[in-house]
Protein backbone atom coordinates (compact mmCIF):
# COMPACT_ATOMS: atom_id res chain seq x y z
CA UNK A 1 0.00 0.00 0.00
CA UNK A 2 2.98 2.32 1.02
CA UNK A 3 4.92 1.51 -2.09
CA UNK A 4 1.74 2.92 -4.19
CA UNK A 5 1.13 5.57 -2.63
CA UNK A 6 4.75 6.23 -3.25
CA UNK A 7 4.58 5.79 -7.03
CA UNK A 8 1.59 7.71 -7.18
CA UNK A 9 3.72 10.80 -5.67
CA UNK A 10 6.13 10.37 -7.65
CA UNK A 11 4.01 10.18 -11.12
CA UNK A 12 2.89 13.60 -9.93
CA UNK A 13 4.74 15.79 -12.48
CA UNK A 14 2.16 18.71 -13.43
CA UNK A 15 0.84 21.62 -11.62
CA UNK A 16 -2.52 20.16 -10.97
CA UNK A 17 -1.10 16.37 -9.43
CA UNK A 18 1.30 18.74 -7.07
CA UNK A 19 -1.45 20.48 -5.84
CA UNK A 20 -3.56 17.43 -5.34
CA UNK A 21 -6.08 18.64 -7.44
CA UNK A 22 -8.46 17.09 -9.93
CA UNK A 23 -6.65 15.76 -12.55
CA UNK A 24 -8.31 14.59 -15.51
CA UNK A 25 -5.33 13.96 -17.47
CA UNK A 26 -3.78 11.75 -14.44
CA UNK A 27 -7.38 9.83 -14.33
CA UNK A 28 -7.02 9.08 -17.89
CA UNK A 29 -3.66 7.58 -17.83
CA UNK A 30 -4.26 5.42 -14.58
CA UNK A 31 -7.73 4.46 -14.50
CA UNK A 32 -6.74 1.33 -15.42
CA UNK A 33 -5.46 0.67 -11.89
CA UNK A 34 -9.02 0.50 -10.51
CA UNK A 35 -10.36 -1.85 -12.57
CA UNK A 36 -9.06 -4.88 -10.69
CA UNK A 37 -10.18 -3.36 -7.02
CA UNK A 38 -13.57 -2.65 -8.83
CA UNK A 39 -14.32 -6.04 -9.50
CA UNK A 40 -12.96 -7.44 -6.16
CA UNK A 41 -15.44 -5.06 -4.15
CA UNK A 42 -18.28 -5.92 -6.44
CA UNK A 43 -17.38 -9.53 -5.82
CA UNK A 44 -17.57 -9.06 -2.24
CA UNK A 45 -20.46 -7.23 -2.08
CA UNK A 46 -21.97 -9.68 -4.15
CA UNK A 47 -21.26 -13.10 -1.67
CA UNK A 48 -22.10 -11.23 1.12
CA UNK A 49 -25.12 -10.21 0.27
CA UNK A 50 -26.29 -13.68 -1.03
CA UNK A 51 -25.01 -15.59 1.85
CA UNK A 52 -26.80 -13.51 4.01
CA UNK A 53 -29.51 -13.22 2.08
CA UNK A 54 -29.82 -16.57 2.08
CA UNK A 55 -29.31 -16.94 6.28
CA UNK A 56 -31.50 -14.06 7.21
CA UNK A 57 -34.30 -15.34 5.17
CA UNK A 58 -34.11 -18.76 6.35
CA UNK A 59 -34.20 -18.08 9.81
CA UNK A 60 -37.32 -15.45 9.36
CA UNK A 61 -39.28 -18.22 7.65
CA UNK A 62 -38.68 -20.37 10.92
CA UNK A 63 -39.34 -17.25 13.36
CA UNK A 64 -42.65 -16.45 11.22
CA UNK A 65 -44.00 -19.97 11.96
CA UNK A 66 -42.19 -19.82 15.48
CA UNK A 67 -42.74 -16.60 16.68
CA UNK A 68 -41.03 -17.41 20.34
CA UNK A 69 -37.80 -17.42 17.70
CA UNK A 70 -37.99 -13.43 16.90
CA UNK A 71 -37.21 -11.31 19.54
CA UNK A 72 -33.72 -14.01 20.10
CA UNK A 73 -32.57 -13.80 16.32
CA UNK A 74 -33.67 -10.30 16.36
CA UNK A 75 -31.41 -9.31 19.96
CA UNK A 76 -28.31 -11.68 18.12
CA UNK A 77 -28.27 -9.99 14.60
CA UNK A 78 -28.88 -6.60 16.79
CA UNK A 79 -26.38 -6.87 18.50
CA UNK A 80 -24.18 -8.00 15.16
CA UNK A 81 -25.30 -5.03 13.30
CA UNK A 82 -23.78 -2.44 16.27
CA UNK A 83 -20.42 -3.29 16.29
CA UNK A 84 -17.97 -1.15 14.45
CA UNK A 85 -16.87 -2.80 10.95
CA UNK A 86 -13.19 -2.05 11.67
CA UNK A 87 -13.31 -3.53 14.94
CA UNK A 88 -15.52 -6.96 13.63
CA UNK A 89 -12.82 -7.00 10.96
CA UNK A 90 -9.93 -7.04 13.58
CA UNK A 91 -11.68 -9.27 15.65
CA UNK A 92 -11.95 -11.21 13.33
CA UNK A 93 -8.53 -11.39 12.13
CA UNK A 94 -6.36 -13.86 14.55
CA UNK A 95 -9.27 -16.72 14.09
CA UNK A 96 -9.86 -16.55 9.96
CA UNK A 97 -6.57 -14.71 9.24
CA UNK A 98 -6.23 -11.65 6.26
CA UNK A 99 -8.38 -11.89 3.58
CA UNK A 100 -11.92 -12.69 2.06
CA UNK A 101 -12.97 -14.84 4.64
CA UNK A 102 -12.90 -12.11 7.38
CA UNK A 103 -14.34 -9.64 5.39
CA UNK A 104 -17.17 -11.74 4.40
CA UNK A 105 -17.67 -13.29 7.54
CA UNK A 106 -17.97 -8.84 9.02
CA UNK A 107 -19.88 -8.25 6.22
CA UNK A 108 -22.46 -10.99 5.78
CA UNK A 109 -22.60 -9.99 9.45
CA UNK A 110 -24.24 -6.64 8.88
CA UNK A 111 -27.00 -8.09 6.29
CA UNK A 112 -28.53 -10.59 8.62
CA UNK A 113 -30.60 -7.64 10.40
CA UNK A 114 -32.00 -5.71 8.19
CA UNK A 115 -32.84 -8.25 5.61
CA UNK A 116 -34.32 -10.62 8.29
CA UNK A 117 -36.80 -7.76 9.27
CA UNK A 118 -38.00 -7.01 6.14
CA UNK A 119 -39.10 -10.26 5.24
CA UNK A 120 -40.71 -10.76 8.68
CA UNK A 121 -42.28 -7.57 7.89
CA UNK A 122 -43.48 -8.20 4.52
CA UNK A 123 -44.82 -11.74 5.98
CA UNK A 124 -46.51 -9.73 8.42
CA UNK A 125 -48.36 -7.34 6.33
CA UNK A 126 -49.84 -10.21 3.88
CA UNK A 127 -53.66 -9.70 4.63
CA UNK A 128 -55.80 -11.92 6.87
CA UNK A 129 -58.38 -11.99 4.39
CA UNK A 130 -55.97 -13.18 1.42
CA UNK A 131 -54.47 -15.89 3.62
CA UNK A 132 -58.21 -16.86 4.43
CA UNK A 133 -59.30 -16.78 0.95
CA UNK A 134 -56.54 -19.46 -0.01
CA UNK A 135 -57.10 -21.50 3.00
CA UNK A 136 -60.34 -21.85 1.79
CA UNK A 137 -59.43 -22.98 -1.99
CA UNK A 138 -57.96 -25.84 0.37
CA UNK A 139 -54.01 -24.98 0.57
CA UNK A 140 -51.69 -26.49 3.12
CA UNK A 141 -49.77 -24.02 4.98
CA UNK A 142 -46.88 -24.67 2.90
CA UNK A 143 -48.44 -24.37 0.11
CA UNK A 144 -50.04 -21.02 1.26
CA UNK A 145 -46.49 -19.70 1.85
CA UNK A 146 -45.00 -20.02 -1.15
CA UNK A 147 -47.94 -19.33 -3.21
CA UNK A 148 -49.42 -16.73 -1.70
CA UNK A 149 -47.60 -14.97 1.15
CA UNK A 150 -43.79 -15.01 -0.02
CA UNK A 151 -45.04 -13.81 -3.55
CA UNK A 152 -47.15 -10.64 -2.04
CA UNK A 153 -43.93 -10.08 0.92
CA UNK A 154 -41.73 -9.65 -1.95
CA UNK A 155 -42.01 -5.91 -2.52
CA UNK A 156 -40.71 -5.59 1.22
CA UNK A 157 -38.35 -8.70 0.83
CA UNK A 158 -36.72 -6.61 -2.21
CA UNK A 159 -36.79 -3.08 -0.69
CA UNK A 160 -34.77 -4.76 2.49
CA UNK A 161 -32.55 -6.32 -0.37
CA UNK A 162 -31.99 -2.68 -2.12
CA UNK A 163 -30.72 -1.31 1.85
CA UNK A 164 -28.82 -4.55 2.13
CA UNK A 165 -26.75 -4.00 -0.98
CA UNK A 166 -25.76 -0.73 -0.88
CA UNK A 167 -24.94 -0.68 2.89
CA UNK A 168 -22.56 -3.65 1.98
CA UNK A 169 -21.04 -1.65 -0.44
CA UNK A 170 -20.25 1.15 1.87
CA UNK A 171 -19.23 -1.11 4.44
CA UNK A 172 -16.81 -3.13 1.96
CA UNK A 173 -14.96 0.08 1.69
CA UNK A 174 -13.38 -1.07 4.77
CA UNK A 175 -12.52 -4.46 4.04
CA UNK A 176 -8.66 -3.52 3.13
CA UNK A 177 -8.28 -3.54 6.78
CA UNK A 178 -9.22 -7.30 6.67
CA UNK A 179 -6.55 -7.89 3.56
CA UNK A 180 -9.60 -8.31 1.45
CA UNK A 181 -8.68 -5.23 -1.29
CA UNK A 182 -11.40 -3.69 -2.73
CA UNK A 183 -11.89 0.29 -3.44
CA UNK A 184 -10.78 1.08 -0.07
CA UNK A 185 -7.84 0.13 -0.99
CA UNK A 186 -7.19 2.58 -3.10
CA UNK A 187 -9.04 5.31 -1.71
CA UNK A 188 -6.46 4.99 1.50
CA UNK A 189 -3.63 4.41 -0.52
CA UNK A 190 -3.34 7.90 -1.13
CA UNK A 191 -6.38 9.91 0.43
CA UNK A 192 -5.03 13.46 -0.29
CA UNK A 193 -4.88 13.32 -3.60
CA UNK A 194 -8.22 14.39 -4.99
CA UNK A 195 -8.40 13.15 -8.35
CA UNK A 196 -7.70 9.59 -6.56
CA UNK A 197 -10.43 9.73 -3.83
CA UNK A 198 -12.76 10.99 -6.81
CA UNK A 199 -12.30 8.06 -8.92
CA UNK A 200 -12.07 5.10 -5.90
CA UNK A 201 -15.20 6.54 -4.53
CA UNK A 202 -17.21 7.64 -7.79
CA UNK A 203 -16.67 4.02 -8.53
CA UNK A 204 -17.90 2.76 -5.20
CA UNK A 205 -21.06 5.20 -5.59
CA UNK A 206 -21.41 3.89 -8.95
CA UNK A 207 -21.51 -0.34 -8.27
CA UNK A 208 -24.32 0.57 -5.37
CA UNK A 209 -26.22 2.22 -7.88
CA UNK A 210 -25.96 -0.10 -10.46
CA UNK A 211 -26.58 -3.06 -7.97
CA UNK A 212 -29.68 -1.20 -6.72
CA UNK A 213 -30.97 -0.70 -10.38
CA UNK A 214 -30.48 -3.97 -11.05
CA UNK A 215 -32.83 -5.52 -8.40
CA UNK A 216 -34.73 -2.67 -8.90
CA UNK A 217 -35.98 -3.68 -12.14
CA UNK A 218 -35.63 -7.87 -10.51
CA UNK A 219 -38.45 -6.49 -8.48
CA UNK A 220 -40.72 -5.09 -11.12
CA UNK A 221 -40.61 -8.02 -13.66
CA UNK A 222 -41.43 -10.21 -10.29
CA UNK A 223 -44.34 -8.31 -8.88
CA UNK A 224 -46.25 -7.05 -11.95
CA UNK A 225 -49.48 -6.41 -9.45
CA UNK A 226 -47.58 -3.80 -8.11
CA UNK A 227 -47.49 -1.75 -11.31
CA UNK A 228 -50.82 -2.32 -12.06
CA UNK A 229 -51.84 -1.25 -8.82
CA UNK A 230 -50.22 1.55 -9.36
CA UNK A 231 -52.05 2.58 -12.74
CA UNK A 232 -55.39 2.43 -10.90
Amino acid sequence: MLELAQVQIRDRSDTCESNNGFCPDWIADNFDRYVDPFFQHALLTVLAVAIGFAISFTLALVAYRRRWLINPITQVTGILYTIPSIAAFFLLLPITGRGNDTALIALVAYVLLIIFRNVLTGLDNVPDDTKDAGRGMGLTDRQLLWRVEIPLALPEIMAGLRIAVTTTVGLATLAFFAGAGGLGEQIFADITFKSNVVVAGGLAVLLAVVLDALILLVQRAITPWTRAVAAQ
